[in-house]
């Protein structure tokens, strides 16, 4: 047997206020939260450092990804060709993974 909700939704047509249990109206309200995401990413941008160099952090991604295709054995490049022509990881290099 499921719980019954503290507030049910009232049918349609039964959304006044003079239907509410308590009488009083919805209040409509908004939240802004753009000083908050504003606020967030100074401080994100002081967590990097004044040395942060997003192209540097790139190319360090890039080359990570090359070692981790490099050196693979038979089955390992038969599994990595799978993944690419199945569209799960991007070719990298010519074709092959790095040597």
């Amino acid at each position: 047997m499921g719980m019954s909700p503290h507030h049910p939704t009232p049918p349609p047509g039964q959304d006044g206020p003079a239907d509410r249990p308590d009488g009083v109206p919805p209040v409509a309200f908004t939240v802004d939260l753009t000083s908050q995401e504003m606020l967030r990413r100074t401080q994100v941008m002081a967590a990097l450092g004044s040395d942060w160099d997003p192209l540097e952090v790139l190319r360090g991604e890039e080359a990570a990804y090359d070692l981790l295709y490099s050196g693979l054995d038979d089955e390992q490049q038969r599994v990595y060709e799978d993944l690419v022509a199945a569209g799960v990881l991007p070719r990298r290099g010519g074709g092959h993974a790095a040597a």
